[in-house]
Protein backbone atom coordinates (compact mmCIF):
# COMPACT_ATOMS: atom_id res chain seq x y z
CA UNK A 1 0.00 0.00 0.00
CA UNK A 2 0.95 3.65 0.18
CA UNK A 3 4.16 5.05 1.62
CA UNK A 4 5.35 8.57 2.38
CA UNK A 5 8.99 9.46 1.88
CA UNK A 6 11.10 12.59 1.99
CA UNK A 7 12.92 11.87 -1.27
CA UNK A 8 13.20 9.52 -4.22
CA UNK A 9 15.06 6.24 -3.84
CA UNK A 10 16.71 4.25 -6.68
CA UNK A 11 13.57 2.12 -7.24
CA UNK A 12 11.33 5.20 -7.63
CA UNK A 13 13.88 6.96 -9.83
CA UNK A 14 13.93 3.96 -12.16
CA UNK A 15 10.11 3.89 -12.14
CA UNK A 16 10.03 7.55 -13.23
CA UNK A 17 12.62 6.99 -15.95
CA UNK A 18 10.50 4.15 -17.40
CA UNK A 19 7.26 6.15 -17.65
CA UNK A 20 6.05 7.41 -21.02
CA UNK A 21 3.90 10.14 -19.49
CA UNK A 22 3.25 12.00 -16.28
CA UNK A 23 0.81 14.60 -15.00
CA UNK A 24 1.51 18.07 -13.59
CA UNK A 25 -0.87 19.95 -11.27
CA UNK A 26 -0.52 23.60 -10.23
CA UNK A 27 -2.76 26.22 -8.72
CA UNK A 28 -2.52 29.79 -7.55
CA UNK A 29 -4.03 30.85 -4.23
CA UNK A 30 -7.39 31.34 -5.98
CA UNK A 31 -8.72 30.35 -9.37
CA UNK A 32 -8.64 27.32 -11.59
CA UNK A 33 -6.48 24.30 -10.79
CA UNK A 34 -4.51 23.15 -13.80
CA UNK A 35 -3.75 19.49 -14.51
CA UNK A 36 -1.69 18.73 -17.62
CA UNK A 37 -0.40 15.50 -19.15
CA UNK A 38 3.26 15.56 -20.22
CA UNK A 39 5.17 13.19 -22.43
CA UNK A 40 8.05 12.79 -24.86
CA UNK A 41 11.62 12.70 -23.55
CA UNK A 42 11.07 15.71 -21.29
CA UNK A 43 11.88 14.79 -17.67
CA UNK A 44 15.13 14.25 -15.79
CA UNK A 45 15.70 13.18 -12.20
CA UNK A 46 18.56 15.40 -11.07
CA UNK A 47 18.89 14.00 -7.54
CA UNK A 48 16.60 12.42 -4.90
CA UNK A 49 14.93 15.79 -4.22
CA UNK A 50 14.98 17.47 -7.60
CA UNK A 51 13.49 16.89 -11.04
CA UNK A 52 13.73 19.03 -14.13
CA UNK A 53 11.46 18.93 -17.12
CA UNK A 54 11.30 20.60 -20.48
CA UNK A 55 7.96 22.34 -20.94
CA UNK A 56 6.89 22.41 -24.58
CA UNK A 57 4.60 24.83 -26.37
CA UNK A 58 0.95 24.08 -25.74
CA UNK A 59 -2.45 25.63 -26.09
CA UNK A 60 -1.94 27.50 -22.82
CA UNK A 61 0.78 28.34 -20.35
CA UNK A 62 -1.00 27.62 -17.07
CA UNK A 63 1.85 25.77 -15.37
CA UNK A 64 4.38 28.58 -15.84
CA UNK A 65 1.91 31.33 -14.98
CA UNK A 66 0.76 29.53 -11.84
CA UNK A 67 4.32 28.86 -10.71
CA UNK A 68 5.31 32.50 -11.18
CA UNK A 69 2.61 33.48 -8.66
CA UNK A 70 2.45 30.47 -6.33
CA UNK A 71 5.27 27.94 -6.68
CA UNK A 72 3.57 24.78 -5.37
CA UNK A 73 3.35 21.82 -7.72
CA UNK A 74 2.49 18.11 -7.83
CA UNK A 75 3.71 15.56 -10.37
CA UNK A 76 1.97 12.19 -10.70
CA UNK A 77 3.17 9.04 -12.44
CA UNK A 78 0.98 5.94 -12.99
CA UNK A 79 2.06 2.42 -13.86
CA UNK A 80 0.09 1.43 -16.97
CA UNK A 81 2.05 -1.82 -17.25
CA UNK A 82 3.70 -4.16 -14.76
CA UNK A 83 3.02 -3.93 -11.04
CA UNK A 84 0.43 -1.34 -10.03
CA UNK A 85 1.69 1.92 -8.54
CA UNK A 86 0.95 5.61 -8.41
CA UNK A 87 3.78 7.97 -7.49
CA UNK A 88 3.23 11.59 -6.51
CA UNK A 89 5.95 14.20 -6.03
CA UNK A 90 5.00 17.30 -4.02
CA UNK A 91 7.08 20.43 -3.87
CA UNK A 92 7.95 23.84 -5.17
CA UNK A 93 9.18 24.80 -8.62
CA UNK A 94 10.72 27.62 -10.62
CA UNK A 95 10.38 28.22 -14.34
CA UNK A 96 13.29 29.27 -16.57
CA UNK A 97 12.91 30.61 -20.09
CA UNK A 98 15.53 30.58 -22.86
CA UNK A 99 16.94 33.95 -21.73
CA UNK A 100 17.75 32.64 -18.24
CA UNK A 101 21.24 31.32 -17.35
CA UNK A 102 19.67 28.17 -15.86
CA UNK A 103 18.23 27.37 -19.30
CA UNK A 104 21.69 27.44 -20.84
CA UNK A 105 23.10 25.31 -18.04
CA UNK A 106 20.46 22.55 -18.34
CA UNK A 107 18.95 22.53 -21.84
CA UNK A 108 21.69 20.15 -23.02
CA UNK A 109 20.19 17.41 -20.83
CA UNK A 110 17.30 17.10 -23.29
CA UNK A 111 17.06 16.30 -26.99
CA UNK A 112 16.57 19.32 -29.24
CA UNK A 113 12.78 19.64 -29.55
CA UNK A 114 11.08 22.38 -31.55
CA UNK A 115 8.66 24.32 -29.36
CA UNK A 116 10.75 24.03 -26.20
CA UNK A 117 9.74 27.08 -24.18
CA UNK A 118 10.65 26.61 -20.50
CA UNK A 119 12.48 24.45 -18.02
CA UNK A 120 10.60 23.67 -14.83
CA UNK A 121 12.93 22.98 -11.90
CA UNK A 122 11.13 21.21 -9.04
CA UNK A 123 12.39 20.83 -5.48
CA UNK A 124 10.74 17.70 -4.08
CA UNK A 125 9.49 18.11 -0.50
CA UNK A 126 7.38 14.94 -0.19
CA UNK A 127 7.05 11.69 -2.10
CA UNK A 128 4.02 9.44 -1.86
CA UNK A 129 3.30 6.06 -3.40
CA UNK A 130 -0.09 4.37 -3.51
CA UNK A 131 -1.31 1.06 -4.88
CA UNK A 132 -2.69 2.08 -8.29
CA UNK A 133 -4.82 -1.06 -8.54
CA UNK A 134 -7.60 0.94 -10.21
CA UNK A 135 -5.31 2.16 -13.02
CA UNK A 136 -5.91 0.18 -16.23
CA UNK A 137 -3.27 -1.65 -18.22
CA UNK A 138 -2.49 0.29 -21.37
CA UNK A 139 -0.16 -0.54 -24.24
CA UNK A 140 2.30 2.12 -25.40
CA UNK A 141 2.45 2.41 -29.19
CA UNK A 142 4.56 5.51 -29.79
CA UNK A 143 4.87 9.20 -29.06
CA UNK A 144 2.57 11.47 -31.06
CA UNK A 145 4.34 13.57 -33.67
CA UNK A 146 1.68 16.26 -34.19
CA UNK A 147 3.03 18.78 -31.66
CA UNK A 148 6.59 18.30 -32.86
CA UNK A 149 5.65 18.64 -36.53
CA UNK A 150 3.53 21.74 -35.83
CA UNK A 151 6.33 23.43 -33.85
CA UNK A 152 8.88 22.64 -36.59
CA UNK A 153 6.60 24.24 -39.20
CA UNK A 154 6.20 27.40 -37.08
CA UNK A 155 9.91 28.09 -36.84
CA UNK A 156 11.32 30.36 -34.13
CA UNK A 157 9.47 33.49 -35.25
CA UNK A 158 6.16 31.67 -35.61
CA UNK A 159 6.50 30.14 -32.16
CA UNK A 160 7.23 33.53 -30.61
CA UNK A 161 4.12 34.98 -32.30
CA UNK A 162 2.08 32.04 -31.02
CA UNK A 163 3.41 32.49 -27.47
CA UNK A 164 2.50 36.20 -27.53
CA UNK A 165 -0.99 35.40 -28.84
CA UNK A 166 -1.88 32.27 -26.84
CA UNK A 167 0.52 31.92 -23.89
CA UNK A 168 0.60 35.29 -22.10
CA UNK A 169 -2.55 35.03 -19.98
CA UNK A 170 -3.92 32.19 -17.86
CA UNK A 171 -7.44 30.82 -18.13
CA UNK A 172 -8.28 33.10 -15.16
CA UNK A 173 -6.83 36.19 -16.86
CA UNK A 174 -3.53 36.31 -14.94
CA UNK A 175 -0.59 37.68 -16.95
CA UNK A 176 2.61 35.67 -17.47
CA UNK A 177 5.92 36.94 -16.13
CA UNK A 178 8.42 37.80 -18.84
CA UNK A 179 11.35 35.52 -18.01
Amino acid sequence: MGRRLESLNPFLTEFIENQKMFFVATAMQDGTINLSPKGLDSLRVMDPNRVLWLNLTGSGNETAIHLSHHNRITLMFCAFEGDPMILRLYGKAKVYGPKNANWEEHIGLFPKIAGSRQLVDMEIEKVQTSCGMGVPFMDYKSDRQGLLDWAEQQGDEGLERYWRKKNTTSIDGVKANED
